[in-house]
């Protein structure tokens, strides 16, 4: 009942928006579209149904909240799969969520500086440059004259995402308890580490620090730019970085217009993100274009600016390794591999037929393939893979949701800018490298030294370690003749317990055919005495001698 509210007002945001007539192609059915239609009739003629279908989608997201219009900034991405006006009217909620006013800018930074902002700045914008989910953002000075910005969180926010992780997390449970394949799905993991993510977008040191790793990684590389964090002047709630001055990457008539190299921008976004991914292990996981803009400084060799870092995704080095080895299995059409790493990594089950296995993912990808490698969506091609390994009982795997998330913004953002992007192309050399430089001598060798200090700090706990685990495989030992013992004890204990059980069952039939004698004294009275001496025999042997 605690959902309720927050419930009702979803199902009363999507009746007012008519979000049920959005598209042809999603509707209810049946049950559920009779009841959304009588729950529908009080907003029938209400003003909002007149809009436009993409614009009521919008709205709806945009009134839900920060967790929805995420959604729509997702969706906007693939161009690939939505209605041109669909995109075009979703692209707004990456900077263009209608902003607040009160408390002030002034107010807010005033609080969180603790003293008045003209100590700190020479000029502070009250018009904000971008508003988004869950911040915006206002243009500002710093007295020694250097340009920055200054994001501030949306007052209240927090309550507003405290109330859809609750009933995300409600519906998560009756997922996986009453769908069939919902456990495997594993909804609550992937929920909470959605919770996680977005709670740490609240912190804006957290984004700081995000921002400066990013920054570090690609010092002084022509590839990507991260502006500089003042952390004299940002809290957990207020954040003042270098300001930067590039194009949107949306804009792609004034890109193409500046003669900027759209094929190389595109191939460099794939570039920026396998490395991110499979060299530094540390990636820009938000990646739609209200974060990302151009420097045109050099249009021929185009740099890339990324702001936002608030959402970060990581890899655990097997991970990171096993993905690789699948995407180089994938591109080279090893489809035995694919199913082999698959089981060896655990996303599927030790017991997986990996002959069955390896068809299923061929019949799947052949088709594909079959298709000039231009109009082969990437990420289209991993969905599939991934329905097919459900049916082998694969679990979403919740360290991957934001990689696959990624990934498809990465996608629909190249088709974007370069629509004849060749993904597989621009990608295969890049993950032959990393795994030719994964296997060379001086790689290996750099790992070794990495653990050298680990191992000679544990050296000198070796022998104890051995006799503890000598200690530890003795008593597990005993532990588990004991067990053995004991459980023999218990099956014997209920061995004699059911025999006694049908002694005395057997005793008390034949009591119960006694006090019958009476009544059938006739008919034994013409049984052969033998007869009745066997049958008294028979009951003797299964009461006593079982």
């Amino acid at each position: 009942m605690s959902h309720l509210p927050r419930l009702l007002k979803l199902l009363n945001t999507a009746a007012r928006y008519g979000l049920d007539k959005v598209s042809p192609q999603v509707q209810p059915a049946g049950i559920p579209r009779l009841l959304f239609a009588l729950w529908s009739l009080p907003w029938r003629q209400h003003p909002a149904r007149r809009l436009a279908p993409e614009v009521r989608l919008r709205l709806a997201l945009q009134e839900l909240g920060p967790i929805y219009i995420k959604f729509g900034q997702l969706l906007s991405t693939r161009r690939d799969f939505l209605p041109a006006a669909l995109a075009d009217e979703l692209q707004s909620l990456q900077d263009k969520v209608p902003g607040f006013s009160s408390p002030t800018i002034q107010q807010l930074v005033e609080k969180s500086l603790g003293c008045p902002w003209q100590e700190v700045f020479s000029e502070l914008s009250t018009t904000p440059l971008a508003s988004a989910s869950v911040a915006q953002v206002h243009a500002a000075r710093l007295r020694n004259g250097d340009d920055v910005v200054v994001k501030v969180i949306r007052p209240g926010i927090e309550n507003t995402i405290a109330e859809d992780i609750k009933l995300l997390k409600w519906l998560a449970g009756l997922i996986e308890k009453h769908l069939p394949h919902g456990r495997r799905l594993r909804p609550r993991e992937v929920v909470d580490d959605y919770e996680k993510i977005i709670f740490d977008e609240l912190n804006l040191l957290s984004e700081g620090a995000n921002a400066t790793q990013l920054r570090r990684n690609f010092e002084h590389s022509p590839l990507l730019y991260v502006p500089r964090v003042y952390w004299e002047h940002t809290r957990s709630n207020l954040l003042v970085m270098e300001r930067i001055y590039g194009t949107p990457v949306a804009d792609v008539e004034v890109l193409r217009a500046r003669n900027v190299d759209l094929k190389k921008l595109a191939e460099r976004g794939v570039e920026i993100f396998f490395t991110q991914v499979f060299t530094h292990s540390f990636f820009h996981a938000d990646m739609h274009p209200g974060n990302i803009f151009v420097a045109l400084h050099s249009p021929e060799n185009p740099q890339y600016i990324a702001i936002d870092c608030a959402i970060i995704g990581s890899l655990s080095r097997s991970d990171q390794q096993y993905l690789a080895r699948n995407l180089l299995a994938i591109f080279q059409r090893d489809y035995r591999k694919v199913a082999e790493l698959h089981v060896e990594c655990g996303w599927v089950p030790r017991d997986t037929k990996v002959h069955e296995f390896e068809a299923a993912m061929r019949s799947v990808c052949e088709p594909v393939f079959e298709k000039p490698l231009k109009d082969i969506s990437f990420g289209y091609l991993l969905v599939q893979l991934f329905k097919t390994a459900g049916r082998f009982n694969m679990e979403v795997q919740p360290s991957l949701v934001l990689l696959q998330k990624t990934l498809l913004n990465v996608e629909g953002l190249g088709r974007q800018l370069y629509p004849e992007l060749d993904l597989w192309t621009t990608a295969l050399p890049f993950l032959e490298d990393w795994n030719r430089r994964r296997m060379q001598p001086g790689t290996l060798f750099k790992a070794l030294k990495e653990n050298v200090p680990d191992w000679i700090e544990q050296l000198p706990l070796l022998p104890q370690l051995m006799i503890d685990n000598l200690s530890q495989s003795r008593e597990l030992k005993e532990i588990n003749l004991t067990l053995q013992a004991r459980l023999q004890e218990e099956s014997e204990r209920r061995k004699s317990s059911a025999t006694s059980r049908f002694r005395a069952g057997m005793v008390l039939l034949a009591g119960s055919a006694i006090t019958l004698l009476p009544a059938l004294q006739p008919a034994i009275s013409t049984l052969p005495g033998a007869t009745i001496l066997l049958a008294c025999g028979g009951v003797y042997l299964l009461c006593f001698k079982r």
